[in-house]
């Protein structure tokens, strides 16, 4: 078989917290009406990985100095971001159900002047090179913050991240940890159709990144490839994620990339399979 099935083909029950989180996101996206839902829903084990086990940082004092630092560069999947923002307390999760709206605190892609967001996102390509100029900074200050950024796997077709990933190796940056949500479907359809990334792994060492490969939606593997850091190199993951996770109907389904409408049969679909 495929490693790229297996990897996917595994049956990753979700949990309780993991459910919270998705239900969260739902109940945004009905009360808002549209949002970019499969790729929020590849996120979600990789966020709350991140903010319950590995970052440093503090809700209540969002810029603090000794933060480590988190960017989403696949800005369109920030439904899942604000999801763990709120259950963190950077903000109410009644916020959720305004997002997008007019003098919503929370837009259709991240900006920065919300709290915990550190990068405004959105146009794909930009999130690694402000990644790897945090690093360096860092390193350059001799800080020991880290910085992690999470790309799309459609984002890669950008050349802006090969340019940073040489960046990145050049300068050494072993405080820069790339998070590639692998779930194989971009806005018009399949990666490997539209422009075929494999062989990715190859790819990143070439570009000498520490580079591990996991099944993005166990908390385990997630956890301890986070938590791995090799000396004077930049590290890699890359996240087999499902597009749509959870939802029956969504799961691998390039028409859930982004919806702008939901009819009763689907609101009824999304609650009844997230309880």
């Amino acid at each position: 078989m495929n490693k790229l099935l297996v990897y996917n083909s595994k049956k990753i029950k979700l949990d309780k917290r993991s459910k919270n989180l998705r239900s969260l996101i739902v109940e945004g996206l009905i009360k808002s009406g549209r949002g970019h839902f499969g790729s929020a829903m590849s996120l979600i084990e990789i966020l709350r990985v991140l903010y319950d086990h590995i970052l440093m940082f503090d809700p209540k004092k969002p810029l603090k100095h000794n933060r480590d630092i988190m960017i989403l560069s696949k800005g369109h999947g920030c439904l899942g971001l604000y999801a763990i923002l709120s259950d963190k307390g950077f903000f109410r999760k009644n916020e959720l159900e305004k997002v997008g709206r007019l003098h919503s605190k929370l837009a259709g892609h991240p900006e920065n002047k919300i709290p915990g967001v550190e990068a405004s996102t959105g146009s794909l390509g930009h999130g690694l090179s402000i990644a790897v100029g945090t690093a360096l900074s860092y390193k350059i200050k001799n800080k020991k913050n880290k910085v992690f950024v999470i790309l799309g796997d459609g984002e890669i077709n950008e050349g802006s991240n090969w340019e940073a990933a040489l960046s990145a190796s050049k300068h050494k940056l072993d405080n820069l940890h790339v998070i590639i949500d692998y779930n194989k479907i971009q806005s018009y359809g399949f990666t490997s159709e539209v422009l075929n990334l494999e062989p990715l792994k190859d790819k990143w060492e070439s570009f000498n990144f520490d580079v591990s490969e996991v099944n993005g939606h166990d908390l385990k593997q997630l956890k301890k490839s986070f938590l791995k850091s090799k000396l004077n190199k930049p590290r890699l993951t890359i996240c087999h994620t499902i597009k749509g996770k959870g939802f029956s109907f969504s799961e691998n389904n390039p028409k859930w990339h982004h919806k702008n409408f939901f009819t009763e049969k689907e609101i009824m679909n999304m609650r009844e399979e997230i309880k």
